[in-house]
């Protein structure tokens, strides 16, 4: 769980809970330079938590592990997903 602490690493986890997505997407979407996205990428990988797919120049990244993906799902749908935006939008 110390890996999850890093606000960064965890909206990447997050995002990738979404699907597969390639750096340039990643930086797009959350807002996070470039030097700083290869860094907490790396940390994820190095975790086992994600893996790597490489397409020509773009690398694409997934989430590698089952425990990350289950627990994704559901941060995902507590602070992220529509249900979330609806408690959020009440409150």
């Amino acid at each position: 769980l110390k890996v999850l602490s890093n606000p960064d690493r965890l909206m990447l986890l997050c995002e990738l809970s979404q699907g597969e997505r390639c750096v340039s997407d990643l930086e797009a979407a959350l807002d996070i330079r470039q030097p700083t996205l290869s860094q907490q990428l790396g940390v994820l990988r190095d975790n086992a938590l994600v893996r790597t797919r490489r397409d020509g120049k773009n690398i694409h990244y997934s989430l590698d592990s089952p425990a990350a993906i289950a627990v994704m799902g559901v941060l995902y749908e507590q602070f992220c997903g529509p249900a979330a935006k609806g408690r959020r939008d009440a409150a």
